[in-house]
């Protein structure tokens, strides 16, 4: 090689070698093999401020889920309403479009059920779960694995689990809803239990048969804790039956990791959404905190290794605040930590509010997550993002 062949491929074809590798790197570093999807239900930043103060003091550490990296934040008005419900909510991320107040991700116009992001994720070979301290049914956790125009038809829900999209891990409450005698709006009931059975899923009905499952190394789950919505942390006693959200996050992780092709996981802590709308200041701060285990429950399983950090998408999110939640006082003097009475607070309501709620992220797409969305924006980066 001259001299000037030399200086020829150090002036031009060095830098574009490197560009070019640069832009793979890139490129990889934007697509995920998981993607953990995590709801306070009804939590405004003003929720996170005082459970923060009564977890860490004043001035102490953050909350787990305000160490992620990115921070942005989301609009939440359903398609034909300023102030949306759960169910709306969670079908825009579920499928990417604005949907009416109870539709569960199919318009009741047309009857159009797009597909979402948990059936996106089967059809890439992916695992899939659902864990919940609501009933597993309920609106938020439906859109991602069920199409109804009514959030009403719980039983319809349950048997669109088991018949149709089968997730790998259902955890929650909601025992009912399998085995019905009587019909929901859309006229479903019967027995799902024993068919769930057939369908391959191992059941679980307090705290001792779910960890047995694990142990047994299941890959289908389906564990129902209660008749109804689980207990609120504020009135769970130590030796409850039940499992608490960070437990059953923990055993949706260890399940689901076995697959190679990578996993799809929404989580949610259901009842921060309680607190707020029954005004209840201990019920709020002891489930937000509950979910706030739960999400350093999967920054420890991420941490584990070095891979998954690299793999996983992780988003923390609030469908709506509720309530009106405020901090107001005290004005003289500082909260304590551990001291709920040292807090003066009120809420403005009984009800969901409509404005913007924070998104937390880390991972590869989480920098497409750092600025104001509509919540429809939500699921077309989790869709760009999985690999």
């Amino acid at each position: 090689m001259t001299g000037l062949s030399r200086i020829f491929v150090s002036a031009f074809v060095l830098p574009l070698i490197i560009v070019l590798f640069t832009s793979c790197v890139s490129v990889r570093s934007e697509r995920a093999k998981n993607i953990i999807f995590m709801v306070a239900d009804g939590m405004g930043l003003s929720n996170v401020t005082t459970a923060r103060i009564y977890k860490n003091g004043i001035d102490g550490v953050p909350l787990h889920l305000e160490t992620l990296s990115v921070i942005g934040y989301q609009r939440t008005y359903s398609k034909n309403s300023t102030i949306t419900d759960s169910a709306s909510a969670a079908s825009a991320w579920a499928c990417g479009e604005k949907f009416n107040n109870g539709e569960i991700c199919k318009h009741e116009e047309n009857g159009n059920a797009p597909r979402t992001i948990l059936e996106l994720a089967k059809e890439k070979l992916k695992a899939t779960g659902l864990v919940v301290t609501s009933t597993v049914t309920h609106a938020t956790p439906a859109p991602f694995a069920a199409h109804v125009t009514d959030r009403r038809c719980e039983n319809e829900i349950a048997r669109q689990y088991v018949q149709v999209t089968n997730p790998d891990v259902i955890l929650g409450g909601g025992k009912e809803r399998f085995d019905s005698n009587r019909a929901d709006p859309c006229g479903t009931s019967g027995n799902l239990l024993l068919e769930a059975k057939t369908k391959g899923y191992e059941l679980a009905y307090d705290k001792a048969e779910m960890e047995a499952s694990v142990a047994k190394r299941v890959t289908k789950l389906l564990g129902l804790f209660n008749n109804e919505n689980m207990i609120p942390e504020y009135k769970r006693i130590s030796n409850t039956t039940e499992p608490g959200l960070s437990e059953m996050t923990a055993t949706a992780l260890a399940i689901l990791e076995k697959n190679p092709q990578g996993f799809f996981l929404l989580i949610e802590g259901s009842q921060i959404d309680g607190g707020n709308h029954t005004n209840h200041f201990e019920y709020m701060v002891k489930d937000l905190l509950a979910f706030d285990q739960a999400v350093r429950v999967v920054l420890e399983w991420i941490d584990e290794k070095p891979l998954r950090k690299g793999n996983t998408l992780l988003i923390i999110v609030s469908d709506h605040e509720t309530g009106g939640f405020a901090i107001t006082g005290p004005s003289n003097t500082l909260s304590r930590k551990g001291d709920l009475n040292s807090m003066e607070v009120g809420w403005v309501n009984r009800k969901h509010t409509g404005g913007d709620t924070i998104i937390w992220s880390q991972g590869p797409g989480s920098q497409k997550l750092g600025r104001s969305l509509d919540n429809t924006d939500i699921f077309k980066v989790m869709m760009n993002t999985f690999r």
